[in-house]
């Protein structure tokens, strides 16, 4: 008499096949979506500091915050809320501003980033958000 089928020892070595290949594979498709959201928070402050050329030259030499950058079309709605795992903020005052992007949580993005007048993507200028020995240097 024949018996098809698999025993019980070769179902147990491919899941124990499968759970090493997934243990290889997560860390580094985490690690991957982590750099494009990290990539996607510097594109969006370019955005932001492209709306903010926009505005200053059509606003009497003042720079806006996020609603009105939204009101007069330069950003969309997406900017009020979580783009991509980080949230914008851009702090207005005299003659400056200040756009930042703050990753949600560590898994989101490991760095944040901001960007004043000079147009420069800057790494956070907190040592726990910027790569070591990079702290409020540009962006590479």
């Amino acid at each position: 008499m024949r018996k098809d089928g698999f025993s019980l020892l070769e179902l147990l070595i491919v899941v124990a096949i499968i759970l090493i290949i997934a243990t290889i594979a997560i860390p580094s498709l985490l690690r991957s979506r982590q750099s494009a959201q990290e990539a996607s928070a510097v594109s969006q402050l370019r955005t932001m500091n492209t709306a903010e050329v926009s505005y200053i030259s059509s606003n009497a030499g003042s720079y806006g915050d996020i609603p009105s950058l939204i009101t007069q079309g330069l950003l969309d709605s997406r900017f009020t809320a979580s783009i991509s795992g980080y949230n914008y903020t851009l702090t207005v005052t005299t003659g400056d501003y200040t756009a930042t992007a703050t990753a949600v949580s560590s898994n989101a993005g490991r760095y944040d980033f901001y960007s004043k007048p000079d147009y420069i993507i800057r790494y956070s200028t907190d040592p726990t958000r910027a790569p070591t020995g990079l702290t409020g240097e540009p962006v590479r």
